[in-house]
C-alpha cells in the first residue's frame, strides 16, 4: 500500500493507516487513488470582526456567518470541473446534501480544517482563512485497496534549512502566563495553545509521511494529496475524534502522556506516575465530562457513558485513554454527531466556545488542517471514522518546491509551568520536524513497545431510581461545556426540560423549577441568570448559577483565595440543611471564582477548610458550587434528584 501511495504521485490520493501496534479501535488501513468526484469547501468573504479579547471575558457570540462555500468537482477529460455549488449555515448541513450525489455503497473520504469551527461554534474569528482557502477537501471514493502496510526502512532525510517558529521560547512561555491569568479570573478551565514551525520540504510529502509511519507508528494515520492545488496532509495520530455505527456513537479522548520505560520495571513506575498524577487525572477528567457533554447533543438521555478508562502504550508513549459511548436519537445520525463534536475537546479546551474564541486570538493565525479531522462518512447510513489531526504536516507546493508547516502544544491549566510547556511543545514537534529534515537524525535509541492496553477503574457511577419525576424544568445555558450533562441527568431522571440562552432576553418563566446552569466567567454576564436568580420559586444554581444567587442575596465573587480547581474532586463538608446529608462528600469542583460572606441566606456547606461556600439555600432556592454530573462527582445526580423531589413533594 505505502508503494502505491508513493508510485502515485500526480494524482489525488488518500490512504487511511492504521500503523504500526494495533489499536483495538482502528481496524484496517484503506487506501484509494483514481476518485472521479470531490468536495471543496473554501473560506468565504468575511466583513472585518469587532476586536475583542475572549481572554478578558469579551467572547462575542453570533451566529451570522456567512454560508459556507462548497462545490463538487468532476474528473472531465484529466480536469477538475464544477458541476454543483452546495450552501448551508452548517457544517452538517453541507454534508448532508452529499447523499444526493452518492451511489449507496460508496463513501466520502478526506480531510476537515479546524476553521471550519466558524460554522459548529457561535463564534467569528478575527483571524479568518484568506478568502478562497480550502478548509476541506473529500473525495467520492467508490473502491478501497485495503491491502496489508508494509514499511520498509528509509535513508535519513535530506537536511534542510530555513526553519522558523511562530513564537520564541519565551514568546511561548509568556502566552502560558496569559492564559493561567484568564484561568485564574475564571474565564476558561483549560486552553490547548499551539505554535507552529514551517520551512522548505526536501523531498515528496508521501516520503516524509513513510519515514513518520516507520518512526512514529500510530493507529489513526492518514496521508492524501490534492493534486493540482498542491495541498499534501501527512498525519501520525493516535487520537480517533468519533465513531459512528448502527445508530451507535463513540469518541475516544487522550489526555495524559508519559514515555515509554527501557524495561518492564521503568515501564510500570513511568505508567503509575501517570495514573496518580492529579494534574493528567484532572485535565482527562475534565475532557471526559467535555465529550460526555457533546455527545449528548444527538444520543438518548442516560445512554452516555464513559465506557472505558485505559493506559494505552503505543510505539513510543504511554496515553490515558477513555471512550465514551452512547445511543443516537431516533432522528440522528454521524452526520449530527460530527457537528455536535467537532473539533475535538482534547485540542481546544473547556468550555468550548469560550476557549475556540480564545485560541483565535492567542495564534493571531488559521490552524487550518493541525487539530481538524481525517477519516470518512457515509452520507445514506451516517457511519463514520474521523481521527484527529495531531502530529500532522500540512504541505505545500511552490515554485520552490514543497513547503511544510508543523503544529504541537498542549493544553494549558491554572497547574501549567511556562517553561515545562515550552519543553512539551517542543518535545511533541521534535519527530515531525526531524522527518522534514529540519532538525538532525536523533541518534539516542528510540524504546518502542508493542502496543499494552491496561484497564483503569471507571469513575463514573449510574445512577438507579424507581422515581420519575414529571416536572417542567427552564434550564439556563451559560455557555459551559457541561450542561448538556445535567440537561441529560434531568430527562433521565423523567424531566421535560427547555433551554434558555443565558445572555438572552429576559423571560417569564411558567415552569416547575429553573435550574441556572454553570459557564465561564461572571454571573453579570448573563443576564437571564441574574434575572432568575432572584426569583421566589424553586430555583437550583450549579457554579456560575450558585454565584448568581449568592450575588443577589448580598454575598461578594471574588478569586478563590485558595487558587482555581478544576476537575479535581474535592471534599464537601455538609450541615444537611441543603440538598446534601449531613456528613462529607465528595464532589468535582470547576472554579476559580467563589462567593465571599454571610448575605441573607444559609451556607450548609462548605470546603474542607470550612472557609468556601460549596452550597447555599434560601428558602426553596438552594446554590451548589460542584459539579455533580461529573463522573468525579460521588452520589453527584443524587443531589439533582433530591431537588427534584422536594419540588415534587412541596
Amino acid at each position: 500500500m505505502i508503494e502505491k501511495l508513493l508510485s502515485s504521485q500526480g494524482q489525488d490520493r488518500i490512504l487511511l493507516l492504521s500503523g504500526g501496534p494495533k489499536s483495538h479501535l482502528a481496524r484496517k488501513s484503506m487506501f484509494a487513488v483514481g476518485m472521479k468526484k470531490r468536495l471543496l469547501i473554501t473560506q468565504p468573504n468575511l466583513r472585518p470582526q469587532v476586536k475583542h479579547s475572549p481572554l478578558n471575558g469579551e467572547t462575542i457570540i453570533s451566529n451570522d456567518n456567512p454560508p459556507i462555500e462548497a462545490c463538487i468537482q468532476e474528473l472531465i477529460d484529466g480536469k477538475w470541473r464544477l458541476t454543483h455549488l452546495l450552501n448551508s449555515k452548517t457544517l452538517e448541513g453541507v454534508l448532508r446534501s452529499l447523499k444526493f450525489h452518492t451511489t449507496p455503497g460508496c463513501v466520502w473520504a478526506g480531510a476537515l480544517s479546524y476553521d471550519l469551527v466558524q460554522w459548529t461554534q457561535p463564534i467569528c474569528l478575527q483571524h479568518p482563512p484568506v478568502e478562497g482557502e480550502i478548509l476541506a477537501i473529500l473525495w467520492l471514493v467508490e473502491e478501497w485497496d485495503e491491502s496489508e502496510v508494509h514499511l520498509p526502512e528509509l535513508p535519513n532525510p535530506v537536511k534542510m534549512d530555513g526553519e522558523v517558529s511562530s513564537h520564541t521560547d519565551k514568546e511561548h512561555a509568556e502566552v502560558v502566563k496569559d492564559i493561567k491569568k484568564a484561568i485564574t479570573a475564571g474565564e476558561l478551565y483549560q486552553l490547548n495553545f499551539g505554535r507552529t514551525w514551517e520551512g522548505p520540504l526536501g523531498e515528496n510529502p508521501a516520503v516524509i509521511f513513510h519515514r513518520l509511519s516507520v518512526n512514529n507508528p500510530a493507529p489513526f494515520s492518514g496521508f492524501l494529496e490534492v493534486a493540482d492545488i498542491g495541498l499534501a496532509l501527512a498525519s501520525s495520530s493516535p487520537e480517533i475524534l468519533l465513531e459512528t455505527r448502527n445508530g451507535k456513537v463513540m469518541t475516544a479522548p487522550i489526555k495524559g502522556t508519559r514515555p515509554r520505560g527501557s524495561d518492564y520495571d521503568q515501564e510500570t513506575l513511568l505508567r503509575r506516575d501517570l495514573v496518580h498524577d492529579q494534574k493528567e487525572r484532572a485535565e482527562h477528567r475534565m475532557l471526559v465530562d467535555l465529550e460526555r457533554n457533546d455527545l449528548g447533543i444527538v444520543s438518548k438521555p442516560g445512554s452516555v457513558l464513559q465506557s472505558r478508562f485505559d493506559v494505552e502504550a503505543y510505539a513510543n508513549v504511554q496515553h490515558l485513554v477513555s471512550q465514551v459511548t452512547g445511543i443516537l436519537d431516533d432522528n440522528k445520525d454521524g452526520i449530527d454527531a460530527l457537528q455536535a463534536l467537532f473539533p475535538g475537546g482534547s485540542i481546544t479546551g473547556c468550555p468550548k466556545t469560550v476557549v475556540c474564541a480564545a485560541i483565535d486570538e492567542l495564534e493571531q493565525r488559521p490552524r487550518s488542517f493541525w487539530t481538524g479531522s481525517m477519516g470518512w462518512i457515509d452520507p445514506h447510513t451516517g457511519d463514520s471514522t474521523w481521527n484527529i489531526m495531531i502530529r500532522t504536516l500540512e504541505a505545500r507546493r511552490t515554485i520552490k518546491g514543497w513547503h511544510g508547516k508543523v503544529v504541537a502544544g498542549g493544553g494549558i491549566t491554572i497547574e501549567s509551568n511556562p517553561d515545562s510547556e515550552v519543553a512539551e511543545a517542543i518535545w511533541k514537534a521534535a519527530a515531525l520536524r526531524r522527518a522534514c529534515g529540519w532538525l538532525n537524525p536523533d541518534t539516542s535509541p528510540m524504546i518502542r513497545g508493542e502496543l499494552g492496553t491496561y484497564p483503569l477503574y471507571l469513575e463514573q457511577e449510574k445512577f438507579k431510581t424507581n422515581e420519575n419525576f414529571k416536572l417542567k424544568l427552564a434550564f439556563i445555558d451559560n455557555l459551559d461545556s457541561f450542561s448538556q450533562n445535567i440537561i441529560h441527568a434531568l430527562k433521565d431522571l423523567g424531566c421535560e426540560v427547555e433551554v434558555f440562552d443565558g445572555r438572552g432576553e429576559i423571560v417569564e418563566f411558567k415552569h416547575d423549577a429553573i435550574v441556572i446552569g454553570p459557564g465561564p466567567g461572571r454571573p453579570e454576564i448573563s443576564p437571564l441568570s441574574m434575572h432568575a436568580a432572584q426569583l421566589d420559586t424553586n430555583v437550583l444554581g450549579i457554579c456560575l448559577g450558585h454565584q448568581a444567587i449568592g450575588l443577589t442575596r448580598g454575598m461578594e465573587l471574588i478569586e478563590s483565595p485558595l487558587g482555581p480547581v478544576h476537575g479535581v474532586p474535592s471534599t464537601i463538608i455538609a450541615n444537611g440543611e441543603g440538598l446534601l446529608k449531613e456528613g462529607k462528600h465528595v464532589m468535582t469542583r470547576y472554579n476559580s471564582l467563589v462567593l465571599s460572606g454571610s448575605g441573607n441566606l444559609k451556607i450548609t456547606s462548605s470546603d474542607e477548610t470550612g472557609t468556601l461556600p460549596m452550597e447555599i439555600r434560601d428558602g426553596n432556592t438552594y446554590g451548589i458550587q460542584f459539579h455533580p454530573e461529573s463522573i468525579g462527582s460521588s452520589g453527584g445526580i443524587e443531589v439533582i434528584a433530591e431537588f427534584l423531589r422536594r419540588i415534587a413533594h412541596a
